[in-house]
């Protein structure tokens, strides 16, 4: 039953075993869905998505899957009449007398199906239509605390059912994230810190339960060699240009950085679209606070985690040549080289963009192509949840 719903959700990526199928098919045939398609909806949910970042992808799998249930269909030119609510001014009495209506869910659902199939133009206020600013059992922006909604937001957070809305597009793992994600993200990178070759002081709660199971529930108290945070960070972070647009998402990079306590050393240098000989002590890229970049990489040591902020859209001229309006009468100083030096010292460096992934090359991204694909090869990772997860298991691991 409904094998091609499980290949939708498969092909949308969620990840659906057997026995979460079958699981399904006996909530069903216990009627656990009480008969119904919201039910239904929900039961599914329940047991075939495993994380909350699925929820948006398993909504659109749904959506796409029953899109030809003759379930009250709103039309694209009704959404929109119902996306401008007007301005209308009702007296306490009056919209508790409008929502005094003890209609059943399901006698609202008939009448908003009747509604939409009569109604041919747009429609604000009144006690009829689907509309806006009235007090009908349906709509947006009215004054029935009963009803359903259709669009737009709730002027009554009471409305049972939300038509249309996707309320779990924020939780996608693809999605850009916040400063605490990016903490624990950082975080992880603490499995590089190293045991010491002190005296083993520090309580292991797993080899003491495993001693004590071992021998029958006597207890066995055992210690280990405490752990010391060796890591050592250095950010090269892209401002100002093409980087406005993400300074909200640069600068929770910048605050977690330092909340997360999680490194031995952290340095940060900034840089303008390309890196040159000199990179830049704060984001402002004062000429009076400059570092030279050549003596970075003749100075900090190769044992540091490298990881490069940016979004790699730049003129190709310039990476190439190092050529710009600002530099056009000074000597020619090739981005791609210095680019390249620090891919070869550095083991292990990525490269973290806040846009989305580019899959076409055009004009704008022909960089970002060239500095994945061809030189210096930079592994590249969005700033999303998965994006920044997989950038810290590539830091992570041993080339």
């Amino acid at each position: 039953m409904f094998i091609d719903f499980l290949l939708l959700l498969r092909a949308h990526g969620i990840k659906v075993s057997m026995n979460e199928w079958l699981t399904l098919m006996d909530g069903l045939d216990q009627g656990l869905h009480g008969s119904t398609f919201t039910g239904f909806y929900q039961l599914c949910r329940a047991t075939l998505v495993k994380s909350e970042t699925d929820y948006d992808k398993f909504d659109q799998a749904f959506t796409a899957f029953f899109k030809d249930l003759d379930f009250q269909e709103i039309s694209d030119e009704m959404m929109k009449w119902l996306e401008h609510p007007e301005n209308f001014k009702f007296s306490q009495d009056m919209i508790d007398a409008m929502s005094s209506n003890e209609m059943s869910v399901k006698e609202i659902e008939d009448m908003l199906a009747e509604r939409l199939e009569e109604q041919k133009r747009r429609h604000n206020g009144g006690h009829r239509w689907v509309g806006t600013g009235g007090y009908t059992a349906f709509g947006n922006h009215g004054m029935n605390k009963r009803g359903v909604r259709v669009g737009g937001t709730s002027a009554y957070r009471s409305a049972f059912r939300v038509a249309g809305d996707r309320n779990f597009r924020d939780w996608r793992d693809d999605n850009t994230i916040d400063s605490h994600q990016f903490q624990m993200a950082f975080r992880r990178l603490r499995q590089l810190s190293r045991r010491t070759d002190e005296q083993a002081t520090e309580f292991d709660i797993d080899k003491t339960i495993r001693k004590t199971c071992d021998d029958g529930g006597i207890l066995h108290v055992e210690y280990r060699k405490p752990r010391r945070n060796t890591l050592k960070l250095m950010m090269l972070i892209d401002s100002g240009g093409s980087m406005y647009p993400h300074q909200r998402l640069t600068s929770l990079l910048f605050q977690s950085l330092k909340k997360a306590n999680t490194f031995a050393d952290l340095k940060i240098y900034y840089f303008h679209n390309c890196l040159r000989k000199e990179v830049y002590k704060d984001p402002t890229l004062d000429e009076t606070r400059t570092v030279p970049t050549d003596w970075i990489l003749k100075n900090i040591s190769e044992d540091y985690r490298v990881i490069i902020v940016g979004d790699a859209e730049m003129s190709m001229d310039e990476l190439m040549t190092g050529l710009t309006w600002e530099t056009w009468d000074q000597p020619k100083d090739p981005s791609i080289r210095w680019f390249t030096l620090f891919r070869q010292k550095y083991e292990h460096i990525i490269w973290l963009h806040p846009q989305k992934t580019p899959t076409k090359k055009q004009y704008l991204n022909e960089t970002y192509f060239y500095l994945k694909d061809v030189a210096p090869k930079f592994p590249m990772f969005q700033m999303s949840i998965e994006g920044i997860n997989r950038g810290m298991e590539k830091l992570m691991e041993n080339r």
